[in-house]
């Protein structure tokens, strides 16, 4: 069975260095449950499986008891290059997505050539009860709505999520200080007007002012608007 085999390649893969380093850049999750097998091996191994005729076995067995697993599930499905089936794959798969890596690392390549089939999925996800499903939507808007796409509608989209949860302002946070990065004049607004929590507004400062990209003139202007928190 594919996902026994899957599960004893990926323990035979296991570096335990890079699994306890690994863990605790995931406090979210389980040490027990992190096998410790590094990015590039994951990928390697998915590109193999996908071509498996019984790689739906694998994909069907959610929950997944590793991250490891999770992580090879992720990269399996960015390679599916049918655009209807890596949807129901991603649809089946988002509500299992349980920590920061694998919601960042999973990026289907076929959505970009399906952007606004794919902007009617990230209207929903955005609106979703799991936090990694806001984040992945936020995430997708990030990578594929920053550039020629771009409209200050998407902006509005990231800026109306109101949430406690840290993952997902981190992220909101970091879509903002890359889209300063991209679009400055129409961004700049957004921290001005304050439309942001304080947190998630002084967070996004943070990352603009560590950005290569941000000018060293913009890096100045940015640091007047940081809000002091109310101790």
């Amino acid at each position: 069975m594919i996902t026994d085999e899957t599960l004893n390649e990926l323990f035979k893969l296991q570096d335990v260095k890079y699994r306890d380093f690994q863990a605790k850049l995931m406090p979210t999750m389980n040490p027990e449950n992190v096998i410790g097998v590094r990015t590039p091996e994951l990928r390697k191994l998915a590109k193999q499986l996908a071509k498996r005729d019984d790689v739906d076995e694998f994909l069907d067995s959610l929950p997944h008891k590793y991250f490891d697993e999770n992580q090879l599930h992720a990269f399996i499905i960015s390679e599916i290059k049918d655009y209807e089936k890596c949807l129901d794959r991603l649809e089946a798969f988002l509500p299992y997505v349980d920590n920061w890596a694998t919601c960042d690392q999973m990026s289907p390549k076929i959505f970009k050539k399906h952007r606004a089939k794919l902007m009617q999925e990230i209207e929903r996800w955005i609106e979703s009860d799991y936090t990694y499903t806001v984040r992945f939507a936020i995430g997708m808007l990030m990578e594929h709505f920053l550039d020629e796409d771009f409209d200050i509608v998407y902006a509005d989209m990231v800026a109306d999520v109101h949430s406690e949860e840290y993952y997902i302002n981190m992220m909101i946070a970091w879509y903002f200080a890359t889209a300063l990065a991209k679009q400055y004049d129409a961004i700049i607004p957004y921290l001005i007007e304050q439309r942001l929590d304080t947190w998630t507004h002084n967070k996004t400062i943070q990352k603009a002012v560590e950005s290569y990209r941000i000018t060293p003139e913009q890096k100045t202007y940015l640091r007047t608007l940081r809000i002091k928190e109310k101790k």
